[in-house]
């Protein structure tokens, strides 16, 4: 275990002197009681303790990880200083409290009424200081210097002025503490002079200020990275700070105190983060959601303090009949204000963050105008629409993948910045969708990407329907059109052929039997008879390429396993060796024919490339069922096909035929070498009429 060095023990006592000094604050305001301390005029300072342990802690923190740091110590000091105001204000309160005054009452209540003037000393170190602990560089360092020595005007002058002059110029002091003498340090000048340099002071202390935000707006827009990160600590406690005050304005002066240690405490907790670890949340969501509903709930505070205002301006409001009015004025704000404020609440939601606060009605709304919509254009814009008027975001677009292109649907006017979120259907990414960004309205909540993540699957359940309903009408074209081609194929082929050869031979028979009438016409007779012959046997060969083509009858004779052995037979090459391995038993029985079919041409197709391209020496064409599903692989040990060759109309033509059954054919080139080609056909719960069958042959 290191040894704590100088810097961290020193703080560490900073710190306990800082928790003693606020235990010891709220133990004395304990001991006097509420009532006391109503009558004294004094705050309470066990406020004061509290707010310093907001500085205090952090500062320690700091001061462990970067002892350089000079915003470290200024947390420290200062959150010490804050506690031992507290101690003294408390102390004189108890002290006045008491028979007669307790020893160290007179220099308590100097420190807390005029060593506290330079509490705010430490609002412009910290801006000046912040984030790295050193000065601005250049003539802003010596801007600074100039704004730090004018805040410490006031401080100083009030610590040597006497008490008649400061208390003529500043807030008197209380009437419970008027009898204490408090000139402790008190120099002998002039009136006048105490009462320019007092005024002086005073005049100085806005305008100082203005250095301080000055440096910090021009850091802030000279900052990259992570450095700009950590000035966005530093805004966010700003606003955070300035929503308190306002809230404060408009809430009784009993919880001033409280929104006094929120404030401090958040800026300790912010510049800490800002410090060490500027990354430990999302400071841009942050900011904005502070922003907006800080803004929603102040708004809220200063309305509800209106109303309670106008109560209290009741006519009967004073007097005998106080009561009375203060109950009618009740009983409106149960009846008609709650009920009004509700509402006015959800309007002011809607109009600043959409209708992300109401997910039911985001869902059920898109699922509503989904119904309505046909195309897969109008689907899309759809979506689009719901999420901007979920979000309140100026721009939504929404863009699916499909075949043969991508679609896009967009709702408002696209922005310089942009978020992307992935649309997913089952593990698949099917598209994207495009968010504005950089406003506050638009930064997402936990919840809000619930809900986003809600309609982004009824978006993508769309984009998938869309894309699947295109995908069969293209589907149904092809296979209209591959029946229309196959019926046109066989009518010209019967036409053409098999039509002549039929009419040849009737005509060839009639001449023959002409001929035999006559006295030396047996031998032309013969020779007519002969040709007739040969076109019959023609004729037939069409016929049996005919029936070849719709189906292979060798499917019916000898079974898949032994029709694509009889296509690896005709198909063998020297040094090509292709076995086809026997399935288990009955499980080639009673497939479905469309199956059957589409099994026997990809086994084909793929001996056929094999034969011709892979150089292979070895081949083997397995079948087997798996489940509901027939598995036809080939497999051969050539060379493969090389990364990035384009596939060929072969390969394209073995997954369209396992597409049109709804399956799919994976060619693969394993690592050992060779190509597997690999095909996965569903099996149908009834076998496919004639129709169908020419449908998925002519595909």
């Amino acid at each position: 275990m290191p040894r704590p060095t100088v810097s961290s023990l020193v703080a560490g006592v900073l710190v306990a002197l800082t928790v003693a000094a606020a235990v010891a604050a709220a133990t004395l305001d304990l001991a006097i009681g509420a009532a006391n301390r109503a009558a004294d005029g004094l705050e309470a300072g066990w406020v004061s303790g509290a707010t310093g342990l907001a500085l205090a802690i952090p500062g320690g923190l700091l001061v462990r990880r970067v002892p350089r740091n000079a915003v470290a110590w200024i947390l420290c000091v200062t959150g010490l200083h804050w506690a031992v105001d507290g101690t003294a204000s408390s102390w004189v309160a108890y002290s006045i409290t008491q028979d007669h005054v307790l020893p160290g009452t007179e220099f308590a209540l100097w420190a807390y009424l005029r060593l506290g003037a330079s509490l705010l000393f430490s609002l412009p170190l910290l801006l000046v200081f912040y984030p790295d602990g050193r000065l601005p560089p250049g003539r802003w360092r010596w801007a600074a210097i100039g704004s730090l020595g004018a805040t410490a005007i006031m401080p100083v002058t009030i610590l040597f002025a006497p008490t008649r002059i400061a208390d003529s110029l500043g807030d008197p002091m209380p009437r419970s503490v008027a009898h204490i003498h408090i000139d402790l340090l008190a120099v002998p000048l002039p009136d006048q002079v105490w009462t320019v340099l007092l005024r002086v002071g005073y005049a100085m202390l806005p305008l100082s200020m203005l250095i301080p935000f000055a440096i910090v707006i021009r850091r802030y827009r000279r900052a990259t990275g992570l450095e700009r990160t950590r000035m966005r600590w530093l805004v966010w406690a700003g606003v955070v700070d300035v929503l308190v005050m306002l809230s404060s304005a408009a809430l009784p002066q009993s919880v001033t105190g409280a929104a006094l240690f929120v404030a401090v405490g958040v800026t300790g907790f912010a510049i800490t983060v800002g410090v060490l670890k500027p990354k430990l949340f999302d400071i841009d969501r942050l900011l904005g959601g502070t922003v907006l509903y800080g803004a929603l709930a102040t708004v809220v505070v200063v309305v509800d303090a209106g109303v309670l205002a106008l109560v209290a301006l009741l006519p009967g409001a004073d007097g005998q009949s106080a009561g009375a009015a203060r109950f009618v004025g009740l009983l409106v704000v149960l009846l008609v204000y709650g009920p009004l404020r509700n509402r006015l609440w959800r309007l002011v939601q809607r109009v600043v963050l959409g209708q992300r606060h109401d997910p039911y009605r985001v869902v059920s709304g898109l699922a509503e105008q989904l119904e309505r919509t046909d195309s897969p254009e109008d689907q899309l814009l759809a979506v689009a629409r719901s999420v901007a008027e979920a979000f309140n975001s100026p721009y939504v677009a929404v863009e699916v993948h499909r075949t043969g292109g991508t679609l896009l649907a967009e709702h408002g006017i696209a922005p310089q910045a942009t978020q992307t979120l992935p649309i997913t259907y089952r593990d698949e990414t099917v598209g994207r969708l495009i968010l504005a960004t950089g406003d506050p309205r638009t930064a997402l909540s936990p919840r809000d990407e619930r809900l986003l993540a809600d309609v982004v699957r009824q978006a993508a359940a769309a984009a998938r329907a869309s894309d699947l309903a295109a995908e069969l009408q293209r589907s149904r074209e092809r296979l209209v059109g591959a029946r229309e081609e196959e019926r046109r194929r066989v009518r010209r082929d019967l036409h053409d052929g098999l039509g002549p050869a039929l009419g040849g031979v009737a005509l060839r028979i009639d001449t023959a039997r002409n001929l035999l009438r006559g006295k030396d016409g047996t031998a032309n007779a013969d020779a007519m008879l002969r040709q007739a012959r040969d076109d019959v046997a023609t004729a037939l060969a069409d016929v049996r390429r005919l029936v070849h083509d719709l189906r292979p009858p060798a499917l019916d004779d000898v079974g898949l396993a032994g029709a694509v052995g009889q296509v690896a037979q005709r198909l063998r090459t020297p040094g090509l060796t292709t076995t086809v391995e026997p399935a288990g038993p009955g499980e080639l029985d009673d497939l479905p024919a469309a199956v059957e079919v589409a099994a026997y041409r990809i086994a084909s197709e793929a001996l056929a490339n094999v034969a011709k391209h892979s150089a292979a020496r070895a081949c083997v064409v397995r079948f087997r069922r798996d489940g509901r599903t027939l598995v036809v692989e080939v497999a051969d040990d050539g060379t493969g096909i090389a990364p990035g060759t384009p596939s060929g109309v072969g390969l394209v033509s073995l997954r369209e035929r396992a597409a049109e059954l709804g399956g799919r054919c994976e060619i693969e080139c394993p690592a050992t070498g060779g190509t597997v080609v690999r095909a996965h056909l569903p099996l149908s719960s009834a076998p496919l009429d004639r129709e169908q069958l020419m449908e998925v042959q002519g595909g």
